[in-house]
């Protein structure tokens, strides 16, 4: 069992499966991103030693990020690498969606789980501005594909910024009227690439409770109002989906926090919103043996910082969003 100094057991990894991305969102990557070489990301037999070094510590839930891992070569036998990795018993995947229509079932075959899927808007005129160049129609043949596949339960995830989507909002929560899903409000976190956008247009998550509200009635309260993961869930009156908004700014769940992060140059990465990484990659090129490795991560996670420093002003500027994987 991984432990932090903080008694907290760490078991969640995220891996960042590349910093490439086929969307340009404006609170996610500068338009003009230079991404890293290829040689430069862990490549799949890399990434397959890391996560068994991590399970036999543990950690037992997997999750995909980006950039964007569906762009990632070979993904679905990646999958199957890991889905058939001793002791991994989720594995989900955070995707943009653009190319599920033909990915969802390969990879549901492979042994992905479950999708969590990037919506910031139903309207295509703002989903291509808040993307730079995306297609809603893509997007919604993927979700589509993924409930075809039972990549169930399906989550979507949406960033919202002031002044581009708050009127979206209700839409989307009518979604869950229709859909078993769950349809989760984040809020804007600062990142480099960005910041002063991800600063000045922060909506928080009582805003947006608000702002819903105000539209379609009183959303009712799940698990006695608390924290189901990073989110606290409710529910329309008839709704047959949930309604979720992660506070990561306004109302850290740090205290609970059960991550790490693998970033896709090998960093281990232990907050979001810390620039704290541990180099995996280059001892694991330059011969470390698995001891070596085990006690670098051991060593990494033991130092974890309690939570995050946004209220101190502390933000982290050595990688935009889409390095991390969020």
């Amino acid at each position: 069992m991984a432990l932090d100094r903080h008694g907290r057991h760490i078991h969640y990894l995220r891996i960042s499966l590349t910093d490439h991305c086929n969307l340009r969102c404006v609170y996610c990557m500068p338009e003009d991103i230079t991404f890293r070489p290829n040689a430069e990301l862990m490549q799949d037999d890399e990434i397959l030693q890391l996560v068994r070094l991590f399970t036999r510590l543990g950690f037992d839930k997997v999750r995909l990020t980006g950039g964007e891992p569906t762009v990632r070569a070979g993904l679905v036998a990646l999958v199957r690498g890991i889905a058939s990795t001793p002791g991994v018993h989720s594995l989900s995947m955070t995707t943009n969606g653009v190319l599920l229509e033909r990915l969802a079932q390969p990879l549901k075959e492979a042994g992905l789980q479950r999708v969590n899927i990037s919506l910031d808007t139903l309207d295509p005129l703002k989903f291509r501005n808040l993307t730079r160049w995306g297609s809603l129609e893509d997007v919604w043949a993927g979700i589509q594909a993924a409930e075809r596949a039972g990549l169930l339960p399906i989550k979507i995830n949406c960033v919202a910024v002031r002044g581009s989507n708050e009127a979206d909002m209700a839409a989307l929560t009518r979604l869950t009227l229709q859909h078993p899903w769950q349809v989760r409000f984040i809020e804007l976190m600062p990142f480099a690439g960005a910041t002063d956008l991800q600063t000045s247009q922060l909506i928080t998550a009582p805003e947006m409770q608000t702002l819903i509200e105000d539209s379609l009635g009183p959303l009712e309260p799940l698990n006695g109002g608390a924290l189901d993961g990073e989110a606290r869930l409710y529910r329309l009156p008839g709704g047959v989906g949930d309604v979720g908004f992660i506070a990561s700014v306004s109302a850290p769940f740090c205290s609970d926090c059960t991550r790490a992060r693998l970033t896709a140059d090998g960093r281990l990465r232990l907050c979001l919103l810390r620039e704290g990484e541990v180099d995996l990659l280059t001892p694991l090129r330059a011969g470390a043996t698995q001891e070596e490795l085990r006690l670098l991560i051991l060593d990494g996670l033991w130092n974890k910082p309690w939570g995050h420093g946004l209220a101190e002003g502390v933000i982290p500027l050595n990688r935009a969003m889409s390095e991390i994987g969020g």
